[in-house]
């Protein structure tokens, strides 16, 4: 099962096991092979090395091919820019097979490219729907007749419209909608500003009151660096704090542990985490080789999963696995991820405990909806929905790649 019972340090001695059986089989000639020898060397200080291994990856592995041939690509691609200092397009690593663009460079992903994510994979809109009846039975529940948001990583703010439209198709005629309220963090204030705009359109047809509030968090780590950050707070509104892909973005155990004391201050009706199901240097940040082979294990399922719902040649899936997929892959690669972990439930789940969070287990409808998510608009037999502990993973085949729970 997906959402199995496990202790993080049994799974990462299985995952290492894994990792091994991986490496054993790619063999050293394979691109794999040759993307772990390259993490290798530069783990042990033999730049010259390592990017003679990235170049040969280049120039072999297809960033159009299959999906073994685009993974090793990629990671190949992160540890030549590594090995060249962050430098995009580093000297000394060959053109790409097949003439394709260079992968992006550090920085977010297009609106274009996180868009086309948000429509070709089920990651995104798995984790939005998930979180959004955890959001709305709360609101429910709460009886107020006021709903505020604080979404820590607003983007492009896709995640409410169906929130919005939800509400106001629930609203009691005799009484109208409530007033919905998001405060949307992020770095880029311009980026924060189109997102308001659209929202308060959108809303604007369900005639239903709402107002945008953008948080500029020049980092998103500041909120741990500094959780005396203030927000407008009213005791008669039900407040949700909605963290979808924000924790593994955090440092140390310290970090994660001041946001979430931060968060249980507010004293929110429900708090939703959603979070990869991934361990990728959880167990040995330091350590380059066994970091970039967990990834690979994780982005492997990643990948196979978008080679069966894109076509072959799909432009956006182009797009999303150079901008969306290659950024992450390069964070995983750069040399400041030591600091921070991707784990698994778990992991998080014993950290919002000891902030004092309580699970606020999802509903039968909440795992319902995810599943006809799938069935709908992902027919592919590979995807998996279930419900364990709580909470709700989305999984390729046996791998679970995405858990979704909710806290109060």
């Amino acid at each position: 099962m997906l959402g199995a019972p496990r202790h993080d340090g049994d799974a990462a001695a299985r995952a290492h096991h894994q990792e091994q059986d991986a490496d054993a089989a790619a063999g050293p000639s394979s691109p794999r092979g040759l993307v772990l020898a390259c993490a290798g060397l530069l783990q042990r200080g033999d730049v010259d090395g390592a990017r003679r291994a990235a170049a040969e990856v280049l120039s072999t592995a297809d960033p159009r091919g299959d999906a073994a041939d685009r993974l090793a690509h990629h990671f190949a691609r992160a540890l030549a820019r590594r090995a060249d200092g962050n430098k995009a397009g580093g000297e000394g690593v060959a053109a790409p097979a097949g003439g394709a663009a260079p992968s992006s460079g550090p920085g977010a992903p297009s609106a274009t490219a996180y868009l086309a994510y948000n429509q070709i994979a089920p990651f995104l809109r798995f984790a939005h729907l998930t979180a959004n009846q955890a959001i709305l039975d709360a609101a429910a529940s709460g009886g107020a007749r006021r709903l505020h948001i604080v979404d820590l990583d607003a983007a492009h703010g896709v995640q409410w419209p169906p929130l919005l439209q939800a509400i106001a198709d629930r609203a009691d005629p005799d009484l109208g909608p409530p007033e919905v309220r998001i405060t949307g963090a992020g770095p880029d204030r311009d980026v924060l500003l189109r997102t308001g705009d659209r929202l308060r359109a959108f809303a604007g047809t369900l005639n239903l009151p709402f107002r945008f509030h953008p948080l500029l968090l020049p980092c998103t780590t500041q909120l741990a660096a500094d959780p005396s950050t203030e927000l407008e707070l009213h005791p008669d509104e039900t407040l949700a704090v909605n963290c979808v892909l924000f924790l593994h973005k955090l440092g140390s155990d310290g970090e994660i542990a001041a946001f979430l004391n931060w968060v249980k201050s507010m004293n929110p009706s429900v708090v939703t985490l959603a979070e990869r199901e991934a361990s990728i240097g959880s167990d040995c940040p330091e350590d380059l080789h066994r970091r970039v082979a967990a990834a690979m294990d994780y982005y492997s399922a990643v990948f196979d999963a978008l080679e069966a719902t894109a076509p072959p040649g799909s432009a956006d899936r182009l797009a999303v696995e150079q901008e969306v997929l290659g950024q992450e892959i390069n964070a995983v690669v750069a040399p400041g991820h030591a600091g921070r972990r991707a784990r698994g439930f778990e992991s998080w789940a014993t950290a919002a405990r000891a902030a004092g969070l309580s699970p606020r287990p999802l509903s039968a409808f909440a795992v319902s909806q995810a599943r006809l998510l799938l069935r709908l608009h992902y027919p592919s037999e590979g995807f998996v929905a279930e419900e364990a502990r709580g909470a709700c993973f989305l999984g390729w085949q046996t791998r679970p790649l995405m858990s979704v729970s909710s806290w109060q």
